[in-house]
């Protein structure tokens, strides 16, 4: 059986947010499943409207603050483009 490249991507961001239910840190998560390894941590600093693609901007602007105790993401994660996203807000301006 054949699988496509983005079912592989969402296979592999379901199973992300597994780990998150699970008690692991976003972080931690995002080191080790985020295809972006450029970014530390998954952390991709403030963004602004109009500097992400619709769905990701979307689903980050409607999430509210997470906290340490309370960890919020998305789930499901964010079909764009370039693939699936687990997104958490950490602040908001």
């Amino acid at each position: 059986m054949y699988s496509s490249p983005f079912q592989d991507l969402k296979s592999k961001a379901l199973e992300a947010i597994e780990k998150l239910k699970a008690g692991m840190k976003f972080h931690e998560v995002a080191a080790q499943y985020s295809e972006d390894k450029a970014r530390s941590g998954g952390d991709l600093g403030w963004m602004t409207r109009g500097s992400m693609v619709g769905p990701f901007q979307d689903a980050a602007f409607d999430l509210p603050k997470s906290t340490c105790d309370k960890p919020i993401y998305t789930d499901p994660p964010i079909k764009t483009k370039f693939g699936y996203h687990v997104i958490m807000v950490e602040g908001k301006k």
